[in-house]
């Protein structure tokens, strides 16, 4: 292998790497970016929870009702 065939075929993988790296990035920030939106939706879903236990009565929010005819 000469110098030649050497260093373009590290140009070539200092370029991948280079590519990798800023997919990489772009992964972890749009990760971030769910992780941020899932903890939003779950503090809503609390909210949302504890408004409905205090306007329904207490046994109304339960499974425990009959099924509907169709079933």
């Amino acid at each position: 292998m000469t110098d030649t065939d050497f260093g373009t075929r590290l140009e070539a993988l200092e370029v991948r790497y280079a590519h990798q790296e800023s997919a990489l990035e772009e992964v972890t920030r749009t990760l971030l970016g769910q992780e941020q939106q899932l903890r939003a939706l779950a503090k809503l879903v609390e909210r949302l929870e504890t408004q409905l236990r205090t306007v329904l009565p207490s046994g109304a929010a339960t499974n425990d009702a009959e099924p509907p005819p169709h079933y």
